[in-house]
């Protein structure tokens, strides 16, 4: 064993990109995996599929140290990596809540027939409870190598817009092994990222585990969070129907330690490619399973609410929505990334221009991804096009650039000086002063 393992990642989607580019960055030789030769092409020739910052950055400095490269080819990853990183997605199943794993199933098939030596493979996807024994068992009898091959579950907990850091300087690494004692491999993998921390005097927890416990800890920490949001917004909508203010109210729950402030922004609620699907994903489980696990039906449903609501909101402002104009800022699921993957902004405009008679749409980052998603929508360069002789405009994503706009710039472009702010990111008394009709979510 080499201080420096050769490492694969196999995948190069989101996970899989940020995990090899960053650990190339730490030292390592990296070689990524992809049976999509297109997305492999540009990887090669320096350019990431997908905007996250400062990862392009990386990309280009590790591809010129020549310790980061990738390939279509199962077989090289097998005879190059002592250590492989499984980093292919888990989306929804068409059709269903649960998981399809297919993507992993077929990668661990393509590489066992090639693992002839000693190997580590260390799991990162998310998964149902339960795939790392079926992982395990595969590799053991597909495997040349056979029982010499070792398994490590190993979740990520990355946040879209904030991955480089996250890879580099994870809050905790959670360990899935058997046995007593973690593999030499594993820790010669991750030794980069304990040295960056022991440099920078950082605690880094390290909770060694079984399998399952591994698998459920990304799980749960989603499905918590999901549970959070959910939570607020079931008060926004007790708020408003009582008069109450959700913003105030979450401030005054979030000075509670017990509690804390984070995740309790009410608005449109949460999207993305993790959040929805893997709370979906641990409901169809548990009930294979024969739990019940009714608490995660309701806070899909209370998500779902929250967009219809916006909508039912925004119709309702508008004299007549088949011949208004409606801006949309923002349009991302969340600020940082370009990700529209069940984004709940996405989800209302597609709403609206089944309404409406034009809705023109303005995100940072993220328009491409929108075009391609919602075609039949106008896409602007700026705020200000966006806005333009609009009836109505909303504020769907907490960009800082959208959360700090300056309503009085926009006020002579607007038709209708009304505002709907989905995620209570703007500074209502601001926008009221000058005149504008503003609707948060609960708040009065």
């Amino acid at each position: 064993m080499t201080t420096r393992p050769r490492l694969t990642v196999l995948g190069t989607g989101y996970l899989g990109t940020t995990h090899a580019i960053c650990m190339a960055e730490l030292g390592y030789d990296v070689l990524g995996v992809d049976c999509d030769a297109g997305k492999i092409s540009k990887l090669d020739g320096g350019e990431v599929p997908f905007y996250e910052p400062g990862l392009a950055e990386l990309l280009t400095r590790t591809l010129a140290s020549g310790r980061l490269r990738f390939t279509t080819s199962a077989r090289e990853a097998a005879e190059f990596g002592e250590v492989h990183f499984l980093c292919v997605g888990t989306p929804q199943k068409v059709g269903s809540l649960a998981a399809d794993t297919s993507y992993l199933q077929s990668i661990v098939t393509e590489l066992a027939p090639y693992l002839d030596r000693s190997a580590l493979v260390v799991g990162k996807s998310t998964v149902p409870v339960g795939t790392a024994q079926w992982v395990e068992n595969t590799l053991h009898a597909m495997a040349p190598a056979g029982q010499d091959i070792t398994l490590v579950w190993n979740p990520e907990f990355l946040r879209e817009g904030f991955a480089v850091n996250d890879t580099l300087r994870p809050d905790r690494l959670v360990y899935g092994i058997k046995g007593e004692t973690t593999p030499a491999l594993l820790d010669a993998a991750y030794q980069g990222i304990y040295d960056l921390a022991a440099a920078e005097q950082r605690e880094l927890p390290v909770i060694v585990t079984d399998f399952a416990t591994a698998e459920l800890a990304k799980s749960a920490a989603n499905a918590f969070l999901a549970t959070k949001i959910s939570f607020i917004n079931a008060m926004a909508e007790l708020c408003e129907a009582s008069g109450a203010d959700v913003v105030q109210l979450a401030r005054a729950l979030g000075h509670d330690a017990r509690i804390g402030p984070k995740f309790l922004r009410a608005g449109i609620g949460f999207g993305g490619g993790c959040l929805p699907k893997d709370v979906r994903a641990l409901r169809a489980r548990a009930e294979e399973l024969g739990v019940a696990f009714g608490l995660l039906d309701e806070v899909d449903a209370t998500n779902a609410r929250r967009r219809t609501s916006a909508v039912t909101l925004a119709l309702s402002l508008l004299d007549k929505p088949s011949e208004a104009k409606v801006a949309i800022l923002g349009v991302t699921f969340k600020p940082g990334t370009d990700d529209v993957r069940d984004s709940p902004a996405l989800d209302i405009a597609t709403h609206l221009v089944d309404h409406c008679a034009q809705v023109s749409i303005y995100d940072p980052v993220g328009m491409d991804n929108a075009r391609s998603a919602l075609p039949k929508a106008n896409y602007t360069l700026s705020p200000l096009d966006a806005v333009q002789d609009a009836d109505l405009v909303l504020a769907l994503t907490e960009w800082d650039e959208i959360s700090s706009i300056d309503p009085e710039l926009l006020a002579p472009a607007v038709k209708q000086k009304r505002v709907i702010d989905g995620r209570n990111c703007l500074d209502a008394r601001r926008w009221r002063n000058v005149g504008w009709q503003y609707h948060g979510m609960g708040r009065h």
